[in-house]
Order: structure tokens, then sequence, then C-alpha cells
């Protein structure tokens, strides 16, 4: 378990609880609500897709200098990467990049020499995996974080819609993961960003989902891996 304090706590009777007490409260009490009980080190997952200063702003206000992990599969616009530096600079917090074992150069070379189109779906889940979840979950070995915060929102697809709780127990990683911005709609993300003066950009496109409806394997199984 490494620096995972009360560890033994934190399971999935502990997330229930949370769930109810926190479910309907503002983002921002949500995140207080779960840090106050000083379960161990906080950890803000990441891509910088668009409105991703939204919950970054959101925990560094409630814990300055929080821990960010960055998964950055090397093929991001750049758009993203101006965005992600620009957000950087302009949010207290501590950035953990993480990257793939393989260059996005590397990963085209051998796969055609171009990135994966949506209704390539075995190409893009295999990017997947190679490029994204193998950084991702090795950042979260090593960080082993005993609170996982994230920037997910029922409505980005209908799989998030079903099953997602504000609080949760993430068995995978024996983390109690936290999603405040679960209700959140575009329209208030942007009343969020134009309040608080943040960056944003909206021309992110990840090869590892393909589209918005394709889980590329963080938060639930791939298309082939459900099939198994």
């Amino acid at each position: 378990m490494g620096n995972k304090v009360n560890s033994r706590g934190m399971n999935a009777v502990l997330a229930e609880k949370l769930d109810q007490e926190l479910r309907g409260k503002s983002a921002g009490e949500v995140i207080r609500g779960v840090l106050e009980l000083g379960l161990g080190r906080a950890v803000v997952t990441t891509n910088f897709r668009p409105y991703e200063a939204v919950i970054l702003h959101l925990a560094a206000a409630i814990q300055p200098r929080v821990d960010v992990l960055w998964v950055d599969h090397g093929a991001n616009l750049p758009e993203t990467y101006r965005f992600a530096d620009a957000t950087m600079k302009q949010v207290a917090m501590t950035v953990y990049p993480y990257l793939p074992k393989m260059t996005a150069e590397h990963w085209k070379a051998i796969n055609g020499g171009l990135l994966p189109t949506p209704d390539e779906v075995e190409k893009v889940e295999d990017f997947s995996r190679v490029m994204k979840l193998e950084p991702f979950e090795r950042g979260m070995r090593e960080m082993a974080p005993a609170v996982w915060i994230t920037a997910l929102r029922r409505e980005q697809n209908p799989q998030r819609a079903a099953t997602l709780k504000t609080v949760m127990w993430d068995e995978k990683f024996q983390t109690l993961k936290v999603n405040p911005l679960l209700d959140w709609t575009r329209v208030e993300l942007d009343a969020y960003v134009a309040a608080n003066g943040l960056p944003n950009e909206n021309t992110y496109y990840d090869p590892a989902k393909g589209d918005e409806k394709h889980e590329c394997g963080l938060h639930a199984a791939l298309t082939t891996d459900a099939a198994k």
C-alpha cells in the first residue's frame, strides 16, 4: 500500500457513506469533504482536454500545489499542449507527467504511419493500451493515491451516466474515486471558466478514444476487453 494512510478504512462501505453525504453538494464541497478526512495522498488525473482547468482550479483552491498525474501520450494537438502550459502557469499545482515507453512516432511507424482513425477500433484500442493505459497505470501505482479526483461527467457518454457516482471505491487501484463535476453541464463549465479567467481550448482530439462515446480504458473496459 506504500504511502496510503489509513488504507484499511478505505473501502466500498466508506465510499457509499461519503457518496450519500456528499451527493448533491457543490464540487468544492465534495472535494473539501473528502480531503478533510485526511485519508492520505490526493491526486487529480488530467489529460488537459477541454475544461480540465476547472477541476484543477477547484482542487488547487482547497489544496494548493495539489498533485496532478498527467498522462501525455505524445500525440496531442499543439493547442492541447499550449492549453496545458497556460493552465500549469495559472493554477497552483504540482504536475507529474507520465509518458509511454514508446513514442507516438514509433507507434505510428509500426502501425501504417498514421494515428488511428475512429473507425479503426482495434488500432484505437492498441494505441490506448500502449500509449495511455500503461503510463496511467504506472503513474497510479507509483503515486499510490488514497484519493483519486477526476473530471468525469455524466453527459460525456451513456456508460458513465449509468455507472458513475460522486464518490466510489476503485477496486483496481484501491483508492477512493471522487467525481465532483459529475452532474455539471457545458453551460456550467463555461460559466466557471469565464468567472475565474481560466484558459480553455476546444480542438482536443484523443486518438486513444477515437470518439466521445468510446472508452479509452482508464475508467471503463475497452470494447475488446469487455467482449472477453
